[in-house]
């Protein structure tokens, strides 16, 4: 096994338990699976060309493969998936984080940064990570797209699904459409009111306070310089990365 494991027992056991189940996963060996795992938290927490893997977890061009094969397999998302567990979905708060794009991140396909999740903005080749996440802080639900996309772009998928006492988000999640969605839903709608609107809406001030949890939330991932910055080409082998970060989270 490497030197410096970034999983401890119970953790690798919780994966484990998804990984053999998993149909889209061939176990063979439980401890070249768990090198694997190990090396591909290397690359999430490193952010370094794949060629530079030590040696020490294999060969990088055969890590490579097998990431990217369970990227398109979406391995990596039902991974995220199952380490969610038991959230506080007593109330949510959503929201979103500009990611730079290093140049090495384009020309996965002509015409296609749009499909891959890239964008030009005030802040540059960019995407952005859209997430919902529990009372507590924990991320529940992901989205990306390009970092010239608006805020609310995905906020109606965000919050589809599941049933909240509170959605917290701040103003830029001012929009007629989201605010009815989530009263449709009986949903507290904790958004503060643009400035530009002719009739202010009272919120809970006091509640809104809460909305940090997202803020420490994207703080958390971003230790992960794999998720700092993007350098991945396809929008499906960033997202994994995030996932894998998310599920981290989870397992902390």
């Amino acid at each position: 096994m490497p030197i410096s494991p970034y999983l401890n027992n119970r953790q690798w056991s919780k994966l484990f338990n998804f990984l053999k189940n998993d149909p889209n996963v061939q176990v063979g060996s439980p401890e070249k699976l768990h090198i694997f795992i190990e090396a591909v938290f290397w690359m999430l927490r490193g952010g370094c060309q794949w060629r530079l893997l030590p040696r020490d977890y294999g060969h990088w061009n055969t890590v490579f493969k097998r990431f990217t094969y369970w990227s398109k397999k979406g391995v990596w998302t039902r991974l995220f998936d199952y380490c969610v567990e038991d959230p506080d979905l007593e109330y949510v708060s959503i929201d979103t984080t500009i990611v730079r794009a290093h140049a090495c991140s384009a020309g996965y396909r002509k015409d296609s940064q749009q499909e891959e999740a890239l964008g030009r903005s005030r802040g540059g080749f960019s995407t952005k990570i859209h997430a919902k996440v529990d009372a507590l802080g924990n991320p529940v639900k992901l989205q990306l797209t390009g970092g010239n996309s608006s805020d609310i772009k995905c906020a109606s998928e965000l919050i589809d699904g599941d049933s909240y006492r509170k959605i917290l988000a701040d103003k830029g999640y001012d929009s007629n459409d989201f605010l009815i969605q989530g009263l449709m839903n009986d949903c507290e709608m904790v958004v503060p009111p643009k400035k530009n609107r002719k009739l202010q809406r009272n919120y809970d001030e006091h509640i809104y306070k809460e909305r940090h949890v997202v803020e420490c939330f994207f703080g958390k991932i971003k230790h992960f310089r794999r998720v700092f910055s993007r350098f991945d080409k396809a929008a499906r082998s960033y997202l994994s990365f995030v996932c894998l970060a998310c599920a981290h989270v989870w397992l902390r």
